[in-house]
């Protein structure tokens, strides 16, 4: 028996590689977005089925995960990636180099980086350093970028996804096999939307796929594996580890923690109910937490939140149709643009809306809307 446990699916990554490569008929040479919530299983998948499906098929990959470090600059976080790539392609990082001091990459062998400097100098773009970087593997090269939609929050974030799109655009231009494919996750769709949904968007016109999560096929795995680390007689069964897996968001390391934290307690007649009964106080005091949140707002942030659950990503704060929606809930006959300007901020503040860096706006947790869709909530019911 394991002492631990696996769950690969490789099925999964071969049909989203084949999808970068433009095989079938859906095309993700353009670049493939897939949102689902947090603690899943996208970063786990990523890592241990995508990357090496990539390279298997002797491509390049080059993961980025932009909530490594928050403090940091995601434009910078992405271009030390591809530094480090390039730096490592050359040699230069070996003992050896660092010893002579070879820390400098001629880029397009005229431009000048320094691998030990942080960021790229006025002259050098991240597409250049991107193309360098094509240049020198000869072969394609698979940028995946986890928790993309947290480049939006800078300036430069955002410039370093128009830097990417025109990597791609000038690399594939005449190549058979993309030279470079992206792949941009995010744990809230609304937010990585915001990539593609107008012109003034680095990836207009691309969609946002939701990421399979991990099905029954998962927890019976799981609960194969568990029952042969339990005693004769206290066994899990599948339907109910099954249960509880959805009442826990289909989120997998919450799974586990609940199930390690029962077995021994449990009785062995009722190791099941327990877990069924545990997974659902969680779940219910994730919502009750909601709930309280919601109660403490002020009229007019409970009307702005309302609608813009609503209308999701295509929310716009100050259009008249929004404007009429917050005046009917809130059953006011006037109300001004920095009245809800004000509202927008103080639910900022909370960290309920989350305000990207061209002032475009999104709910900050998914969960909260899965809440308040669950409850069918109004003002009305509230108030």
């Amino acid at each position: 028996m394991s002492i631990s446990f696996t769950f690969r699916r490789p099925e999964l990554a071969q049909e989203l590689c084949n999808r970068l490569q433009g095989k079938g008929l859906s095309d993700a040479r353009s670049g493939l977005f897939l949102a689902a919530p947090r603690r899943v299983g996208k970063s786990t998948f990523l890592r241990e089925d995508l990357v090496p499906e990539i390279s298997a098929r002797g491509w390049l990959p080059v993961y980025v995960d932009l909530w490594a470090n928050k403090e940091r600059d995601p434009a910078l976080i992405i271009t030390e990636a591809i530094k480090k790539h390039l730096a490592d392609t050359l040699g230069i990082i070996s003992k050896a180099a660092k010893a002579v001091g070879l820390s400098k990459v001629n880029v397009m062998g005229t431009l000048t980086i320094d691998i030990n400097q942080p960021g790229l100098p006025d002259n050098v773009t991240l597409s250049d350093v991107i193309a360098e970087l094509s240049h020198q593997v000869k072969k394609p090269i698979v940028l995946i970028v986890d928790e993309a939609q947290h480049a939006l929050s800078t300036t430069a974030g955002l410039n370093a996804m128009f830097a990417l799109k025109s990597a791609r655009d000038t690399l594939n231009l005449s190549a058979e096999l993309p030279a470079l494919m992206l792949v941009f996750t995010g744990s809230n769709r609304d937010k990585l939307a915001h990539l593609v949904l107008n012109r003034t968007q680095p990836f207009f016109g691309s969609s946002i796929t939701a990421f399979p999560l991990l099905n029954k096929s998962y927890t019976d795995a799981f609960t194969k594996w568990a029952n042969g680390n339990l005693a004769r007689g206290n066994k899990l069964r599948a339907e109910s580890v099954w249960a509880a897996f959805q009442l826990l968001g289909n989120r997998p390391e919450m799974l586990r923690d609940l199930i390690a934290h029962i077995a021994l307690e449990g009785q062995a007649q009722s190791l099941s109910e327990i877990l069924e009964d545990g997974a659902r106080k969680i779940n219910n005091r994730l919502w009750e937490e909601f709930a309280s949140e919601f109660d403490a707002l002020t009229a007019i942030q409970k009307a702005v939140l309302s609608v813009l659950i609503s209308k999701g990503e295509y929310w716009i704060p100050f259009s008249d149709e929004s404007m009429a929606a917050y005046m009917a809930i809130t059953k006011t006959r006037r109300l001004s643009k920095a009245t809800v300007q004000t509202a927008i901020d103080g639910l900022r503040e909370k960290n309920l809306v989350w305000k990207q860096s061209r002032g475009i706006y999104a709910l900050e947790d998914q969960g909260f809307a899965e809440w308040f869709r669950h409850n069918r909530l109004t003002v009305d019911d509230k108030d």
